[in-house]
């Protein structure tokens, strides 16, 4: 009756137990930005990116992830390949503060569990992020403050990840930030009084990106298994 008990509870409850472990950790990379001033590469970190995260598994193959990551963004356009950036010469640095929050989705089984075994998976993320970011303006050349500002985007991230001790998971991932702003370099300020200081193309938006690696340490109960 007692063995029997137990099969029950563990059918029952298998997707629940399955997923009671956690993750946090750090990211270290770099940051880059997609827009109106400077190059136009999508992944060319230029500047420092630092952030933590917190994953809860909810099963060997996704996770709620959030995460907190704050770093700045540049463009200069000395370093374009476009002549009339060059000729232009604008350049920009802003300050970005993040919060994600989504889903992560691994390609193979990912079971933390099972701590003798290496284990490797791709990954992918997607959800919502909130930032701040200075509102910036560019006049007589020169790039200026105007005020603090917050905007929505939509992160798109793609990673590798394995275990390389008991309790730690090693990754490196592209996260690129689609943005619902046109203004992370000044290029389209929002105060209608500089409205004749926009340039460049004001029907895209700015984009974002975060390259680099991630630390997480793993702990939680372990999960209720059952022989099939």
């Amino acid at each position: 009756m007692k063995k029997i008990l137990v099969l029950f509870f563990c059918l029952i409850f298998h997707n629940i137990l399955t997923a009671q472990i956690h993750e946090i950790g750090v990211f270290l990379g770099g940051s880059n930005y997609i827009g109106d001033v400077g190059k136009t590469n999508y992944v060319d970190p230029n500047e420092l990116a630092l952030g933590i995260l917190y994953k809860w598994n909810k099963s060997p193959r996704h996770s709620y992830r959030f995460s907190y990551t704050q770093a700045d963004i540049s463009g200069n356009d000395a370093d374009s390949e476009i002549p009339g950036r060059v000729q232009r010469g604008y350049s920009f640095k802003n300050h970005i503060k993040e919060f994600s929050a989504g889903l992560e989705f691994d390609f193979f089984d990912f079971n933390l569990h099972e701590i003798l075994k290496r284990k490797i998976t791709p990954y992918v993320f997607s959800g919502l992020s909130y930032f701040a970011y200075e509102e910036l303006y560019v006049i007589n050349g020169e790039t200026k403050d105007d005020y603090r500002e917050g905007a929505l985007a939509i992160p798109m991230t793609v990673g590798i990840k394995g275990n390389i001790l008991e309790h730690f998971i090693l990754g490196f991932e592209v996260g690129a930030r689609y943005t619902f702003t046109d203004n992370l370099d000044g290029s389209a300020p929002k105060n209608k009084n500089l409205e004749p200081l926009k340039f460049g193309n004001l029907n895209s938006k700015d984009w974002y990106v975060f390259t680099g690696f991630t630390l997480t340490y793993t702990f939680g109960e372990k999960p209720c298994y059952c022989k099939q």
